[in-house]
């Protein structure tokens, strides 16, 4: 009987009109995320010269976007399961275009940062909402893993077009109007969206409980805040002091969630071997990925002389890859396995990342453009099947607080990577032995070196150039490696803990 009303519900769901233009709404959602933080990495040389932050404060401006929106995805994703997540969704667009202003006229590092965290705050409420949306907008297996293929490819594609038409803001106009094209976006998503997304929210969600939202917020902030600044500076008391509370709190919250009769996210889902594998898989394979994506355009701009829109067009292979694989990675993992399909991949980008290990100054295109190829692959592989995996893992009424913690895995995994890959590069770029008279601000970011040049005679700008840009390629190549390590010891884990675990298992819930 119980099968029956599945079936019976499962093929409602395969009829249901508009479905798939409903997901072209969903999927303009992630466009958006994906171009914003895409063109943030090719517009940072520009902001370090406009703006003259620190070393510290560039790191921050980077991450503070990640380290926020970590901390509030699951309350976010939790508050869409009760408020409606289509709801949740207009809202935190209609802020998100809103603050993207406040980040386009930001004129200090203080307001870019507080703009960046202000921005994640509103981003927070966009990407567990639309995983979820897609959750119950398909209820036909097959039909959800080309839905979240279709969605993966998205932010690949964001991943592409953000660069290109990034550099060609950048080159005709200011930084700032990077930020600004999410504006049209957002009116198109808003307009349109309130029109087709169906309204879904869990049935019977209890209270929205304000001290586990708390206690997740502090959790996050803390614990990210104390890597963060271990990474950069060395331990002291008031970093340890962080940690330690980040731990303590997430810790009660656990607790917390463990004894409510209807927690904020229920703790029961990592129960599933292949919910929690494929959440760890996506956290280890950011981490190892996101220094190489916040520094690449660093590198291809200012060690290479490449013009932004140039460096944009240089980095599309990664898209390329990355949307080709997402679009068939539900029928491999079908025809293989999961575990095959997501181990493959992830080693994959161990290998490109040790390929970046013998990069210099120099290097030509063919080595970067075939390592970034395969990066796509292989990320469009293993991140569309493992959010496939936990979206399978749930039942529909949960699918906004399981988005949630696909979602902050990733967003964590960001902060991470940033704070400790992005710190080796800065630490080991510190350190580099410039002519007589190099000015402190050479040391603190490549960018202020090259702004630093201008004002110096021309020998001793090109010595300190060359100097510069070989500390930043060595600390580069540094981080390239550790990123390696982790993809390949992500590998590992995920065919251990991802055994066994097929697309097709999913269960159907009403």
């Amino acid at each position: 009987m119980t099968r029956t009303l599945q079936s019976a519900h499962t093929t409602e769901a395969v009829k249901r009109p508009g479905r798939w233009l409903a997901l072209s709404v969903l999927v303009l959602a992630v466009l958006l995320v994906a171009v914003d933080a895409t063109v943030l990495g090719l517009a940072t040389p520009y902001i370090s010269e406009d703006l003259a932050p620190s070393g510290t404060q560039l790191l921050w401006i980077g991450d503070v976007y990640s380290f926020v929106i970590a901390g509030l995805l699951v309350s976010m994703g939790s508050l869409g399961d009760r408020i409606g997540r289509k709801r949740i969704l207009l809202i935190g667009a209609t802020a998100f275009g809103a603050i993207s202003v406040l980040n386009a006229y930001a004129s200090t590092p203080e307001l870019m940062i507080v703009a960046r965290a202000l921005l994640g705050v509103a981003g927070a409420t966009l990407m567990p909402a639309t995983l979820a949306l897609i959750r119950n907008l398909f209820q036909d297996p097959r039909e959800r893993s080309l839905a979240v293929g279709i969605w993966g490819a998205a932010a690949s594609a964001g991943a592409a077009v953000g660069p290109v038409v990034g550099g060609f803001l950048l080159e005709h106009f200011w930084w700032g109007s990077v930020f600004l094209i999410n504006l049209p976006v957002m009116v198109v998503l808003v307009v349109v969206g309130s029109k087709l997304l169906p309204e879904s929210r869990n049935p019977d969600p209890g209270p929205w409980d304000l001290l586990s939202v708390t206690l997740s917020l502090v959790g996050m902030v803390g614990v990210v805040y104390a890597v963060k600044e271990a990474a950069a500076h060395g331990f002291a008391w008031a970093t340890l002091a962080a940690g330690l509370l980040g731990a303590a709190a997430l810790y009660g919250f656990v607790r917390r969630q463990l004894t409510m009769p209807t927690p904020l996210l229920d703790m029961r889902l990592f129960r599933s071997r292949g919910f929690s594998g494929a959440v760890l898989a996506d956290l280890l394979t950011i981490l190892g990925l996101s220094g190489l994506v916040f520094f690449l355009s660093q590198y291809l701009q200012l060690v290479q002389g490449r013009r932004p829109l140039e460096a944009g067009l240089a980095e599309l292979p990664a898209a390329v890859g990355a949307v080709a694989a997402g679009l068939i990675a539900g029928r491999a993992a079908r025809r293989f396995s999961v575990r095959a399909v997501v181990c493959g991949g992830l080693a994959a980008i161990g290998l490109a990342l040790a390929a970046l290990t013998v990069v210099g100054q120099n290097t030509g295109y063919p080595l970067l453009g075939a390592v970034l190829l395969v990066v796509g692959v292989g990320a469009g592989f293993s991140f569309t099947v493992t959010a496939d995996v936990i979206l399978s893992s749930v039942p529909g009424e949960q699918a906004g607080a399981a988005s949630a913690v696909s979602e902050t895995a990733y967003e964590l995994g960001a902060a991470l990577g940033i704070a400790v890959l992005g710190s080796i590069v800065t630490g080991v770029y510190r350190d580099f032995t410039g002519p007589a008279g190099t000015p402190a601000a050479a040391h603190e970011s490549l960018g202020g070196a090259v702004e630093a040049a201008s004002d110096l005679p021309a020998h001793t700008a090109g010595a300190l150039l060359d100097a510069a840009r070989q500390a930043f390629v060595d600390g580069l190549t540094l981080a390239a490696g550790v990123g390696a390590a982790v993809l390949l010891a992500a590998a590992a884990a995920s065919w251990f803990l991802l055994r066994g675990q097929r697309l097709e298992d999913g269960v159907q819930h009403p």
